[in-house]
């Protein structure tokens, strides 16, 4: 083999966190090459960064050819070509095209893949980057009905944004978005999941996902390796609309799972029977047979059965760690790397930031991991300061994003903003909501425990966010106000400004 490629740092994954982690080393070290090594022919970028508030930052991503990133930062060299092992003790990387790259630090980025339901079945289709975005949006054209399990951010996007299809979506919970929101919350959100959308969407803060002026980026990845996560708003842009002249036409099937998948001939000899699409949403409007022949059949837990034209696999994700798994690296029962409160792995000078990691630190109090894209962003910047801070034999304090969970997203065309404890995760039965809803409008959720706010959801254009992220984070004893924290007719702003 020849000489290794050296670099002083090596990022291996084109995504949010390790473009983000890349462009951090390179304005740390500038005389420095630092190594990017991506499997996709796309990078995602992140632009226009905006603080909302202390923890909240709302920002565009922007998917571009590697290029770019080499054009604004001369001492990046983007290198696409997945990654095939890692040497630890050797300080090297290997890469699919047989070359091998020496490295003083490296970080890796590597995200994480969808947990498919059924890895094989031609019919279930799992979407995570831009191309499997794609490939969703090519086969919906031509379909008449789609089946969605799951129920966290892309399937809650998904249901919402697909029209002229009908939509199946099964849940395993009592209540939608239950990785976001409280059955409270759900029943806000559903009417607006019943209705047929407006014509003209809320303008969209946040870049949508092209390469090249307005034609749809091509995200290709070599040997079918998964490309880098999809974003915020990845769906702006991508028209989302099957073969039928119906609008929105989503049932939800609660608390089940997938029992069984089959294709349309074993359906068939079986000479067993599915279901009609639910078009009466009364509880007890009786269920109709379906005369329809389908190309793939879904048997839920609930004993139901229903066809389609293909399934949606939107189940979580499974970090993408098997080309570093030659090393021994300590892995949380999640699958993810553990890294330390630097983000350093069990493996020396090795880092991990985004998908493909799991805190092994003791978190703040009101802090907790999800993988979003906002904590990519995050940690991707905070590892690269942590290894310039090791490079250079300095110390330096957590970063205070660390301090409070804040993320800012949108559902159903309502902004919604989650900080803190917000579905009072940890805290036990002793804790109290208060709760404010505007039908249509807004849905104001606060997480009380001892007197002091430990989070909140906020659903719409509340402008409560601030206030609200001051007070979980200052921990005052709100007790005397009581129910009047949440009283529209009391300016919350000024009165504790």
């Amino acid at each position: 083999m020849d000489s290794p490629f050296k670099g002083k740092v090596v990022v291996v994954g084109g995504g949010i966190a390790g473009v983000t982690c890349a462009e951090q080393l390179a304005s740390d070290f500038p005389s420095e090459d630092i190594i990017l090594l991506t499997a996709s022919s796309v990078i995602k970028a992140v632009t226009n960064l905006k603080p909302v508030s202390r923890t909240l930052e709302d920002f565009k991503v922007e998917e571009h050819g590697c290029s770019l990133l080499e054009d604004r930062c001369p001492n990046i060299k983007v290198i696409q070509s997945p990654v095939k092992a890692l040497d630890g003790a050797g300080h090297k990387v290997f890469t699919e095209d047989g070359r091998c790259y020496s490295y003083e630090k490296l970080c890796i980025c590597t995200g994480a893949r969808p947990k498919l339901i059924a890895k094989e079945n031609p019919f279930v289709l799992g979407i995570r980057d831009t191309d499997s975005a794609q490939e969703f949006q090519k086969r919906l054209e031509s379909a008449k009905r789609i089946i969605v399990i799951g129920n966290g951010g892309i399937a809650l996007e998904l249901v919402y944004e697909v029209e002229g299809c009908e939509v199946i979506w099964a849940i395993k919970d009592k209540a939608i978005g239950n990785t976001f929101f409280d059955a409270g919350a759900a029943a806000f959100l559903i009417p607006q999941l019943e209705a047929p959308k407006a014509e003209i969407a809320v303008p969209c803060r946040r870049t949508k996902y092209t390469a090249d002026g307005d034609k749809p980026a091509l995200s290709r990845t070599e040997g079918g390796n998964p490309g880098t996560a999809l974003g915020p708003d990845w769906h702006e842009g991508i028209p989302l609309r099957g073969s039928k002249e119906v609008s929105h036409s989503v049932h939800v099937e609660y608390k089940c799972e997938v029992e069984q998948i089959f294709l349309q001939q074993e359906f068939l000899q079986q000479q067993a029977k599915s279901l009609s699409f639910p078009g009466n949403k009364a509880e007890n409007a009786e269920l109709q047979l379906d005369k329809e022949v389908w190309p793939v059949y879904v048997r839920l837990t609930s004993g139901k059965t229903y066809g389609c034209d293909f399934v949606v696999s939107a189940t979580g994700v499974v970090p993408n760690v098997e080309p570093f798994l030659s090393e021994k690296f300590d892995l949380a029962e999640d699958g993810g790397l553990k890294v330390d409160d630097h983000m350093r792995t069990s493996v020396p000078d090795v880092y991990a930031a985004g998908d493909v990691c799991t805190a092994a630190w003791e978190p703040s109090p009101l802090w907790q991991q999800m993988r979003l894209w906002t904590q990519a962003r995050q940690m991707g910047w905070y590892a690269a300061k942590s290894i310039a801070a090791d490079i250079h034999g300095e110390t330096i304090e957590m970063d205070f994003c660390f301090e409070l969970f804040a993320h800012i997203t949108k559902f159903f065309n309502y902004k919604v903003i989650l900080l803190g404890k917000y579905n009072a995760q940890g805290l036990g039965v002793d804790h109290e909501l208060l709760l404010r809803c505007t039908k249509g409008q807004e849905y104001v959720k606060v997480v009380m425990q001892n007197g002091r706010m430990k989070g909140v959801v906020l659903i719409g254009d509340t402008d409560l966010e601030e206030t609200f992220e001051n007070l979980i984070l200052n921990q005052m004893d709100l007790s005397k106000y009581g129910e009047d924290l949440l009283n529209p007719d009391i300016d919350i702003e000024d009165y504790f400004d």
